[in-house]
């Protein structure tokens, strides 16, 4: 047998096991400025604490998880998955840390698009040992302490921690993941897990594509029978209380809760409410049985939209719904007589483009009338609705290409996220990280102005293939490559330079916190294989 190895994989190996010692720290994702020296403080956790003079419960909370975050011991030095390097020469130890300050000149403000997440610390040793952060709101200082943690060395002799400097912001605000729980349902415990690992990569919105045409999951109090009739069983739903839960396990981390609920196509499991589906017809204008998208000439359609999308409102505390509008079929609607007389009488003739133009308008001002801003996948731009000045567009086209339509949405003076280029469903053997690493949203020929439009982008794992079996393997680290894209600098861009340290990051900050990330870089090990943690690790250890 002939085994063929590339001179970069074998690199990649060596570069990998060189980093799997003792002594070796990456951040991810990569801070805009960060310097460390050789001289090292001593951490005690019986005598270490987090300090601030703010009263948030959020930031209490988050001092509770990273104490013991920042304290995850290596595993005992006998087991084979030991993150543990014997032969390590000793840190250069030039006094202990006690105690991390944290200053918050906002510490409640809202949990919104543009909030602000920067922050600066810094950790010296001499005169005397001092750790203090300092952030204008309170999601920077969360993003602060997870890169504390990460700072932090578990050695077989104890925790150290090098002095530093850092000064950080993210590149774009909006940075985001798209979970499907429509085509497959997830439990509530990976869709928190997954939380947990957007926190770990300073991702902050929650794209929640909850229902579609398999499956209705949401329970809704205006319409129970939805959820009712709709979902794959009355197992397979989010409870108010689920919901709720959710949204404010994220909240406590600094990430947004986007729902989004696509219509007038993608709609299927929608058809509890009467009349809101078109029926669709055969020869003869006799009707099939089976229905299409929303109809739009039904009056009172409107009235039960209104009245959902109030109650989304209320459930919801994010200013945003996404509200879809992609790939919305014509077939049936043109089937439909009915449906021939209203195009007729409005002079739409046979282009039922103009009809979903009806429709969008008419949602858009049912969804502001509810007190919402929402954001629509580039579809209903293409079709050339006319939006709300504040709407954001979402592109997830690739052809003809990404980047004319970003330069097409931008030159309208609309804001937009990218989705492109970052389709985790679509797998393929290899590294396909660094594809997803070398995208930029910004690359594009627009305007400085309209580059600035750009918000940032999602990882979308949509849900034919995967459900919790998968779910969180197939998403870590792959997010990972975007979560760096979205929050370094434009300059962090050398795939090289990232290998060894998104391994890294998969094993130290990923894997041995309980996430189930799968390897991405070929052939290599991990210093705290996944089975070895779990054994050593409480189920509530976090």
């Amino acid at each position: 047998m002939v085994i063929h190895h590339s001179f970069k994989t074998i690199l990649v190996t060596i570069l990998v096991a060189l980093h799997c010692v003792e002594g070796y720290i990456a951040v991810w994702p990569m801070p805009q400025t960060m310097s460390m020296t050789n001289s090292y403080l001593q951490l005690h956790p019986k005598h270490f604490q987090f300090e601030s003079d703010s009263q948030s419960s959020i930031l209490k909370r988050a001092f509770q998880r990273y104490k013991k975050l920042c304290f995850l011991g290596p595993l005992p030095p006998n087991d084979p998955g030991a993150a543990v390097n014997p032969d390590a020469p000793k840190p250069h130890v030039i006094g202990n840390l006690t105690s991390l300050f944290f200053q918050i000149d906002n510490p409640n403000t809202d949990l919104k698009l543009g909030m602000d997440e920067s922050y600066s610390l810094s950790i010296r040793g001499t005169p005397q040992a001092v750790a203090f952060v300092h952030a204008k709101e309170l999601w920077g200082a969360l993003r602060a302490l997870e890169t504390f943690s990460q700072l932090i060395d578990a050695r077989a002799n104890g925790f150290f921690i090098s002095e530093a400097k850092v000064i950080d912001f993210p590149r774009f605000s909006h940075r985001g993941t798209l979970v499907d729980t429509a085509r497959h349902y997830l439990s509530m415990d990976t869709i928190l897990q997954h939380l947990d690992a957007m926190a770990y990569n300073k991702l902050n919105v929650l794209h929640w594509h909850i229902v579609d045409d398999q499956s209705f999951p949401f329970v809704s109090l205006t319409y129970p029978n939805m959820s009712e009739f709709g979902a794959y069983t009355q197992r397979h739903v989010y409870t108010p209380d689920d919901v709720s839960k959710v949204i404010d396990y994220a909240k406590d981390r600094g990430i947004r809760v986007v729902p989004e609920f696509d219509t007038p196509g993608h709609s299927l499991s929608w058809g509890s409410i009467p009349d809101l589906l078109t029926p669709c017809y055969g020869p003869n204008n006799i009707p099939n049985g089976k229905f299409g998208p929303i109809n739009p000439i039904i009056e009172s359609n409107y009235v039960f939209l209104l009245h959902f999308f109030t109650e989304i409102k209320k459930r919801f505390p994010d200013a945003y719904v996404h509200l879809g509008g992609d790939e919305v079929s014509f077939s049936c609607w043109a089937s439909n007589p009915d449906i021939q007389d209203f195009m007729t009488e409005k002079g739409f003739g046979k282009n039922y483009a103009l009809l979903e133009q009806y429709y969008e308008t008419r949602l858009l001002k049912v969804v502001e009338a509810a007190g919402l801003q929402y954001i629509i996948w580039q579809d209903v731009i293409d079709n050339k609705v006319k939006v709300n000045p504040n709407t954001v567009v979402q592109v997830w086209r690739s052809s003809p290409s990404y980047k004319s339509e970003l330069k097409r949405v931008t030159s309208l003076k609309l804001k937009t996220i990218l989705s492109s280029c970052w389709y985790l469903d679509l797998i393929s053997y290899g590294r396909d990280w660094e594809g997803y690493y070398r995208c930029d949203p910004q690359n594009f020929n627009g305007t400085t102005v309209e580059k600035n439009l750009v918000l940032g982008g999602e990882a979308c794992l949509w849900g034919e293939y995967v459900d919790t079996t998968n779910f969180l393997e197939r998403m870590w680290p792959r997010a990972s490559a975007i979560a760096e894209r979205l929050w370094s600098s434009v300059k962090v861009n050398n795939v090289d330079a990232a290998l060894p340290r998104i391994d890294f990051h998969r094993c130290r900050h990923l894997i041995r916190r309980g996430i189930r990330a799968q390897p991405v870089n070929g052939y290599s090990f991990c210093q705290a294989e996944y089975n070895t943690v779990m054994r050593y690790m409480k189920k509530d250890e976090l």
